[in-house]
């Protein structure tokens, strides 16, 4: 008979050692799994927790004494806890996501069935519709568009010249000449030039064929009566040609009078009376600027038609606005030597007439010099234009032109033209006052 030690199997009923009884429970929990896994099929409960991890039914985990028990009730109090704030979280989108189609759908019947009077205004004017064929009529080149008194500064370098600044409303556009081989270029420096870029083809031409079509000759319309200038809706409204004398201006004085012939021999152009003593205006007003001579624009030989006014110096003519006009007519006749019989515009440079605004405001002092500037000029019957206005930042930008304008300037000498155009000034106090209320 074999000893006890060298029996090959244990006996049934012999107790188990520790660590035999550890590793036989892992392996349960882990056939306990691999079961589950076994079983499981791919439902759409499982697609769905690829993206929500929660489970849609709360399993109790298994708990193999109490104190796993309680770990295992706090976490399920904190999963429901979470879970009851994503289903908030969703409820609440869900919500606003049914609000905004409810607002959708209420607002797309009047686009995808919209009303008889729509449908009319939508298609007026096409063929096969009503009104077909009287949409249009001469004179549409401007249709809707409200001149204002804005200057489009430098206007030869926008995408399209001229006809940008006619769109926005602006009653002047300004073009800088300089004469080669006896051509007029337009451009801001000499690097800029190209051949193609004249005086005659941006904007002699063009206008030419603008004020042609706004004055049609029909059975209704021969246009000798009076000239109709470029804005529709206030035919009478002149557009202000402002030309920089670049280069030297007596070379440059006879080729810019000629380049302008065509536009004279159509009547379209304001000149001098001089027997009436008056001005009488026409579509398109002349003034020139720069390097322009006034002795030239003041002599009977050079100015044979009269139709090329002066850019007077503005800073000259400042009169006390807290004066009767009648005290400040006694001025000098140096200073009454622009008047309106041989200027148009009376300009200067913001900076050197009214000076800088540190504090981001017009000083008492700028006010009185800036009331008594325009005071000067209005009372030649010359139009005020301040030019190199502050263009940054926007609400200083805006300020300024909101001052000139309701101090009563007569153009606004504007960059941007959107700008503008929209009158959407907002306030502005200045840095140096932004504290106030």
């Amino acid at each position: 008979m074999l000893p006890s030690s060298d029996l090959p199997y244990q006996d049934h009923d012999e107790p188990a050692s520790s660590g035999a009884l550890d590793s036989q429970r892992l392996l349960d929990h882990e056939l306990e799994l691999d079961d589950l896994s076994a079983h499981s099929k791919p439902t759409w409960r499982g697609l769905v927790s690829r993206f929500y991890p929660l489970p849609l039914r709360a399993r109790k985990p298994l708990c193999r004494s109490a104190d796993e028990a309680c770990f295992c009730e706090k976490s399920m109090g904190r999963r429901r806890s979470s879970r009851r704030c994503l289903h908030v979280a969703l409820g609440l989108l869900i919500a606003l996501g049914i609000f905004q189609l409810i607002s959708l759908l209420t607002h797309l019947p009047p686009t995808v069935l919209p009303s008889r009077i729509h449908q009319i205004t939508r298609y007026w004017g096409q063929p096969n519709h009503i009104g077909s064929g009287l949409a249009h009529y001469p004179t549409d080149f401007s249709r809707d568009i409200l001149p204002i008194p804005c200057h489009s500064h430098n206007d030869y370098w926008r995408t399209v010249p001229l006809y940008s600044a006619i769109e926005a409303g602006c009653i002047g556009v300004e073009a800088d000449v300089w004469l080669f081989n006896e051509e007029l270029y337009v451009g801001h420096d000499i690097a800029s030039l190209t051949r193609n870029r004249t005086l005659k083809s941006l904007y002699i031409d063009p206008l030419v064929e603008i004020l042609e079509g706004q004055n049609p000759i029909t059975p209704f319309f021969n246009g000798t009566v009076s000239k109709y200038g470029v804005f529709d809706t206030d035919p009478e409204q002149t557009l202000v040609l402002l030309i920089d004398f670049k280069s030297e201006g007596h070379d440059l004085w006879p080729y810019v009078t000629a380049a302008l012939e065509p536009l004279r021999e159509r009547g379209y152009l304001t000149y001098r009376n001089e027997s009436a003593s008056l001005n009488v205006e026409a579509p398109i007003t002349v003034v020139a600027t720069g390097n322009t001579p006034f002795d030239l624009v003041t002599s009977d030989a050079a100015n044979v038609h009269h139709d090329i006014f002066f850019d007077a110096p503005l800073e000259t003519m400042w009169e006390d606005p807290a004066k009767a006009m009648a005290e400040n007519s006694t001025a000098s006749a140096a200073v009454d030597t622009y008047n309106q019989g041989n200027s148009y515009y009376a300009s200067v440079k913001f900076g050197k007439a009214i000076g800088y605004l540190p504090t981001g405001k017009f000083s008492q002092k700028q006010m009185e010099r800036l009331r008594g500037q325009i005071r000067g000029a209005h009372r030649r019957g010359l139009k005020a234009r301040y030019w190199d206005l502050p263009f940054w930042p926007i609400g200083l930008r805006n300020y300024v032109w909101e001052v000139l304008v309701t101090e009563g300037i007569d153009l606004l000498n504007v960059d941007d033209l959107k700008g503008a155009t929209q009158r959407d000034w907002s306030g502005w106090k200045g840095w140096w006052h932004a504290h106030e209320t």
